[in-house]
């Protein structure tokens, strides 16, 4: 059964930083590796929207409001995806989710979801 694992979110002031970890298990590596991975957020009362996605070859994609503060990567060896976050701004407070997706294997997978709260 896979799961994807989410950590690292919390609460902290403007200007902090985060650093959100997405840990995948009974995945195996070929599927991983063949992996779009994704973060997500979500804010109350609002849709579920792209934050950043890292692809198969490396390239990288950032929503406009999170360039230059955000940077998304990943360790195929050890099935890990990651966010780094500096810069938080309390509109940045959300509930994140970890996505990996794969046309060749036809898969689509979700996290259950960490929560991120910045303050003012």
């Amino acid at each position: 059964q896979v799961q994807l694992v989410e950590s690292g979110g919390g609460s902290v002031q403007a200007g902090g930083s985060l650093r959100l970890s997405c840990a995948a298990s009974g995945m195996i590596l070929s599927v991983f590796g063949s992996s779009t991975k994704a973060w997500y957020a979500q804010a109350p009362g609002k849709q579920r929207e792209l934050v950043a996605q890292i692809n198969v070859d490396g390239s990288t994609s950032y929503a406009d409001s999170v360039k230059g503060r955000f940077t998304i990567s990943r360790d195929n060896s050890r099935k890990r995806v990651y966010l780094q976050m500096n810069e938080l701004k309390p509109e940045d407070t959300a509930v994140y989710f970890c996505a990996l997706s794969s046309e060749s294997y036809r898969t689509n997978y979700w996290g259950q979801g960490t929560q991120v709260t910045v303050s003012s």
